[in-house]
């Protein structure tokens, strides 16, 4: 006898279909977290690394990530960090390149912008100079434009207050700065964790952004005779134009610091950021990154 669908129960029916798909809703879960249980962790060569999820703060990858280090030039986004924070900012206005900047470029054969002494240079311009080729210079014009005192050296003091003051306010409880451009003076430390931090709370302003992700830029200044000349700046952050979806931020390096990155991208909604400290050579603290972040992406 055959029995049709009318004498079926529908309600039979329908359970019978939501269990099926439940069962394939459940199997996919359990596939991509097994997909993920089994993601082989990355080897990195730097000695300490931290990557999160920007949106929810997740840890996502963690090595040494609360050991103090020596940052190099990173210690640049709390430099620009403190200065994009300032009240009533006018990016537009000028500041005055002394010849205190140069000196202290040759003194210490520090990475520069090549800022030329009496040159008028906006705070923009500035900030475009600290973070692509690493100027120390522009640091230092920074420091002594934003720190309050009547010497140069009360107002850099001042200004490494800030840094100071800022990372207490961002809870980077293992880091301090004793410099505005990384060239420690013997007690300038953070880590990847407390690096990671920063550069998520400077990626909130859209002036720091804009900058950070920006290959190269030529800007034109004013000179001391009143004339113009163009500056060109590279970004020495070799991700920009490498991997897909880098959004900054910033390299650095020294003796002590050896090679270091912090680093953001997004994809498909999904912006991971993190940082490498005391990598081997450029060359690895670039590769380092992409690891971690393709490992990232796919958490």
């Amino acid at each position: 006898m055959k029995i049709g669908l009318k004498g079926i129960n529908r309600a039979t029916v329908a359970a019978t279909v939501a269990l099926t798909a439940g069962a394939v809703l459940a199997g996919s879960a359990f596939a991509s977290a097994a997909q993920a249980a089994t993601l082989p962790t990355p080897t990195i060569t730097a000695k300490g690394g931290f990557v999160m999820n920007n949106g929810t703060a997740k840890t996502l990858y963690s090595k040494s990530a609360d050991t103090r280090r020596s940052t190099g030039s990173t210690t640049k986004i709390m430099t620009a960090r403190v200065v994009l924070s300032q009240k009533n900012l006018n990016l537009d206005s000028k500041v005055t390149v002394q010849k205190a900047y140069s000196d202290y470029i040759v003194k210490n054969t520090a990475s520069s912008a090549r800022l030329i002494v009496g040159d008028k240079v906006t705070v923009r311009q500035l900030l475009y100079g600290l973070m692509l080729p690493s100027g120390c210079d522009a640091a230092y014009a920074l420091a002594d434009k934003f720190g309050s005192g009547t010497t140069r050296a009360a107002r850099v003091k001042s200004f490494l207050g800030k840094m100071n003051a800022t990372a207490k306010t961002l809870g980077m409880t293992n880091s301090h700065f004793d410099s505005f451009d990384g060239i420690g003076n013997g007690s300038n430390y953070s880590t990847p964790r407390d690096l990671t931090k920063l550069a998520s709370s400077a990626m909130k302003s859209s002036t720091f952004r804009a900058i950070v992700k920006t290959k190269s830029t030529k800007q034109k200044v004013t000179t001391k005779s009143g004339g113009y000349r163009y500056m060109s700046w590279t970004n020495t952050n070799l991700l920009l134009g490498s991997y897909s979806g880098t959004i900054g931020v910033k390299t650095g390096s020294g003796p002590t610091a050896k090679y270091c990155l912090v680093f953001a991208a997004t994809r498909n909604g999904k912006t991971v950021i993190g940082t490498v400290l005391t990598a081997t050579s450029s060359t690895t603290r670039t590769s380092d990154a992409k690891k971690l972040m393709d490992y990232s992406f796919k958490k």
